[in-house]
């Protein structure tokens, strides 16, 4: 984990610096207050920053207010390092969006046990960030199936009728095996959708990302015989057609 330290008082700073390294984290150094609120500005910028009250430019207070101000994806966890011990200003400091403090000089195994307590909270904002996340991939996924439904039950129906009325030798007849095969791949995807339990992505091109439905599903893919590229259905959703008949619908989430 990245931490941020700002801190205007060389000697302050070194010490920092070196027990958070020993401490195994990576660090950022900032002198003032105006570096320091321009390193949280980054969009990689450390999720947790250790800010001394008093700094030129930008004190550790008025930096704190701007951090709440933004609409940040990732929590910021604040820590001020401060010699005022007084009530009234370790009021003043939470307020303005500090979520700890420790007073200078600061003692190392109280600032390791402080710095340890703000990961874990960072931790836990990033489990509930993903939680979020997929709520939102697995009410798109319901939308998306229900809305496929309707219309793939029709083209499915309509593709198991040609095949009965179209005799084999016929030039439409492996056209419409096209069409029958794209509506079970579809239905496969429509399967993978409802299953799905967490979120993983993938990167699709340019830097953008997909969510990465085989990963992010329980349905395992497997080859389906006869049919190149194209993942078969999970065994208990596929019905062995009879012999001398048409091959009965999938039974996939979105036929009924």
């Amino acid at each position: 984990m990245r931490i941020l330290i700002a801190e205007d008082e060389a000697v302050s700073r070194r010490l920092l610096e070196r027990k958070l390294l020993m401490w195994g984290y990576q660090v950022t150094v900032c002198s003032n207050g105006v570096d320091a609120w321009r390193a949280l500005e980054c969009e990689d910028a450390p999720h947790l920053a250790i800010l001394n009250w008093m700094m030129p430019g930008m004190d550790g207070v008025q930096i704190c207010r701007e951090v709440r101000k933004q609409n940040r994806k990732h929590y910021t966890y604040v820590i001020l390092l401060t010699a005022r011990d007084q009530k009234e200003d370790i009021v003043e400091g939470i307020e303005a969006g500090a979520d700890d403090y420790v007073t200078k000089p600061f003692n190392p195994h109280e600032l390791n046990v402080r710095v340890r307590a703000g990961k874990r909270v960072l931790e836990m904002h990033a489990e509930l960030f993903q939680r979020e996340k997929l709520r939102g991939v697995v009410e798109m996924a319901g939308a998306t199936c229900h809305e496929f439904n309707q219309p793939m039950q029709v083209i499915s129906g309509y593709a198991e009728l040609l095949l009965k009325q179209i005799p084999q030798t016929s030039p439409l007849h492996p056209k419409v095996v096209k069409i029958k095969e794209a509506t079970e791949m579809m239905a496969q995807v429509t399967s993978k959708l409802q299953q799905i339990t967490r979120y993983e992505t993938r990167e699709y091109f340019d830097g953008i990302k997909i969510i990465d439905i085989d990963k992010s599903s329980r349905v395992e893919i497997k080859p389906e015989p006869g049919v190149e590229d194209a993942p078969c259905l999970a065994a208990e959703s596929v019905e062995e057609p009879k012999a001398e008949e048409t091959p009965a619908l999938p039974t996939c989430g979105w036929i009924r």
